[in-house]
């Protein structure tokens, strides 16, 4: 019975973290390979890495007073003895989009490609005008973050290593002054200049 009524009511799969977008207008999905060059003594630069970049989703969707959802939210405020206008479906999905960009915490997107993770809003644009006034046009561009997780480890005190110079742990040694050099012989600078 529920995927008939999802086939009926047109239910959207597509969903920026959790907020389910109503219509997609465009996705621009986004994967870019990074190969490094280097240039060299002679001949022509060099490639000797290549890495995957994050992810980028751009995607143009919208939503509307006019949808479902807000008739239905509207109709369960009426009954709740509240005085939700219609207006405030969009206002409160706006709130919504902008709060998950100000949280700063990761999270999912679904397109009708595929599946990204730890996602975050860098752009979010919005525009109303005579012809989208009930409606919420957004445009969201959204990047993955790479998450690493790092450890901690302890070494060998320098007694137990084999060069403990450059296997140990540095050290706080104090504040360094430097003195300025006297030119090598036949130096253009005279010593009594500096």
């Amino acid at each position: 019975m529920s995927s008939i009524t999802e086939f009926l009511t047109l239910t959207p799969s597509n969903a920026l973290g959790g907020i389910t977008i109503q219509a997609t207008l465009e996705e621009v999905l986004t994967d870019t390979l990074e190969v490094t060059n280097h240039p060299v003594e002679l001949g022509a630069m060099i490639s000797d890495h290549a890495f995957v970049k994050p992810a980028e989703v751009v995607i143009e969707c919208g939503w509307s007073n006019s949808s479902l959802d807000s008739i239905i939210g509207t109709v369960t405020a009426l009954f709740d003895g509240g005085g939700l206008s219609m207006d405030d479906y969009i206002t409160n999905v706006y709130s919504q989009l902008l709060a998950l960009q100000q949280s700063l915490t990761p999270f999912d997107i679904t397109t009708s490609k595929r599946q990204y993770t730890n996602m975050l809003i860098v752009g979010l644009a919005q525009t109303t005008n005579n012809k989208t006034n009930s409606v919420l046009m957004v445009t969201a561009t959204c990047r993955q973050v790479l998450i690493v997780e790092t450890t901690t480890t302890t070494i060998a005190s320098p007694d137990k290593q084999t060069s403990p110079a450059d296997t140990s742990e540095t050290a706080n040694s104090g504040a360094k002054a430097y003195a300025v050099a006297p030119p090598t012989p036949g130096g253009a600078v005279p010593l009594d200049a500096m």
